[in-house]
């Protein structure tokens, strides 16, 4: 497998789009050109047909351009679930989303069988604080209601709006004979996407929410801030964090990594592989380090996980990860809409997919069910409507993930909280990891003699 330097390119890894956050993620290249002039698409002049049939004889006037977004909206619907059209309004605020601030009320979302469902709300933004949880069902937003046809864009658009302004959403939970109603007020989402702390003598930890612009910077502060406070261990947790910039992640993931060593590798339809590989050497080291995942670690996340899983240079800890394997990637439009488009797959290390099978914990260890940890419904790649499959593992070898009812953490506080379960279970393998280590001379030595 040769090795290419690390390209900057316009690619996005995320799980869900982010609800009047809508969390997905550009750089600056592949601003490719979309062209009908080809043999493959006489099949246009039906679509031509239809829109002039329309206009001549619909019963009222109607607005071409509208006709037009909604054909596509629905030629994309048929594709991969990660793949959408994006108006111009939309895909405008897109290119601001990835600065880490934008308004809504900071919730991510998935289709699962054709119904709009919570994948988690965002720490400390209007959805968190309503207690919205992950597994609900939205029904209506204000008086729209979601249908088998409704879309994500169908949902975003009608949960944006501006600051201040209330929006209420009509959710089903499956613990409750009601529907549930919950009245917010539209707000300035701000995301930090790295936080860092010393446990306890030590042992640092460092939190990433999301892979944005700045994040792998913030990263190498929060890395010299814990060295300058003596650290020895690391917990790197990267539970429901959703994803972002293919950059971010190969950015981060050098930080934990060798000089020259594969980070991933993504492989297009026609069989055109680029490797991002490590520009630089850690300055952890030879440091005991253990990854924490759960299900809403996704794409992004799974491919820093991978990383360091396949280099064995830490122990990954908790539960199956959410499991997508695909790159998307932005091709803006001549009117200035764009489409998100699944361009590719990608591979660790190893040259394993991921694609709806996730990152198998080294350590199964699962959270606990709290007063401040409610249980709610499990929801991965393998269950959105549309997925992509798995090429490289046959259906009969695909590890089984069961639709089981699991304790999923939604915000910083009940992460850390002392019932955190996996991050006590991190916290006592790197003791006694310390242990054995301190023990290693002395082991040696009695061997010797």
């Amino acid at each position: 497998m040769g090795i290419k330097k690390k390209m900057r390119v316009s690619v996005l890894l995320m799980t869900t789009f982010a609800v009047l956050a809508f969390m997905i993620f550009s750089g600056g290249g592949f601003q490719h050109k979309v062209s009908a002039e080809t043999d493959d698409y006489q099949d246009l002049k039906v679509f031509s047909e239809v829109l002039s049939a329309l206009k001549k004889n619909y019963v009222e006037p109607v607005d071409t351009k509208k006709l037009v977004y909604g054909a596509v909206k629905g030629m994309l619907n048929t594709l991969d679930a990660h793949t959408a059209f994006m108006p111009p309004e939309v895909y405008k605020e897109m290119q601001v989303d990835t600065r880490g601030e934008f308004g809504g009320l900071g919730l991510q979302i998935a289709i699962k069988d054709k119904a709009l469902v919570v994948v988690a709300p965002i720490a400390d933004t209007p959805a968190a604080k309503v207690g919205i949880k992950s597994g609900d069902v939205i029904l209506k937003v204000d008086e729209f209601v979601m249908t088998e046809d409704s879309t994500l864009m169908d949902a975003v658009q009608k949960m944006r709006g501006r600051k201040g302004t209330a929006v209420t959403l009509t959710v089903k939970r499956a613990s409750e004979v009601e529907d549930l109603i919950f009245t917010m007020i539209r707000d300035i989402i701000r995301i930090k996407s790295v936080r860092s702390r010393v446990l306890e003598p030590g042992i640092g930890y460092i939190r990433l929410t999301q892979f944005q612009e700045h994040t792998a910077r913030d990263l190498s502060g929060a890395i010299t801030k814990l060295l300058n406070q003596d650290i020895h261990s690391l917990v790197l947790d990267l539970r429901n964090n959703p994803g972002g910039l293919l950059n971010a992640a190969n950015d981060v993931s050098e930080q934990f990594l060798q000089n020259g060593q594969l980070i991933v590798s993504v492989k297009s339809r026609e069989g055109k592989e680029d490797e991002y590989i490590a520009g630089r050497s850690s300055r952890l080291d030879r440091m005991p380090i253990i990854v924490l995942v759960n299900e809403g670690s996704a794409s992004a996340s799974e491919i820093v996980a991978g990383a360091l899983q396949d280099w064995k240079r830490a122990v990954v800890v908790g539960t199956q990860s959410f499991g997508k394997g695909s790159v998307q990637t932005i091709l803006p439009l001549s009117d200035g809409s764009a489409i998100r488009l699944t361009t590719a797959k990608y591979y660790t290390p190893s040259g394993r997919s991921i694609q709806n099978t996730g990152i198998t914990p080294d350590i199964i260890v699962r959270p606990e069910i709290t007063k401040l940890v409610q249980s709610s419904p499990i929801l991965r790649e393998k269950d959105l409507d549309r997925h992509l499959e798995n090429e490289m593992v046959p259906d009969a070898d695909k590890p089984e993930l069961k639709d089981e009812t699991d304790a999923l953490p939604t915000d910083e506080e009940t992460l850390a909280a002392p019932e955190d379960t996996q991050l006590k279970k991190a916290v006592d393998l790197l003791k006694g990891w310390r242990i054995f280590k301190e023990m290693e001379p002395s082991i040696i030595s009695a061997q010797k003699k």
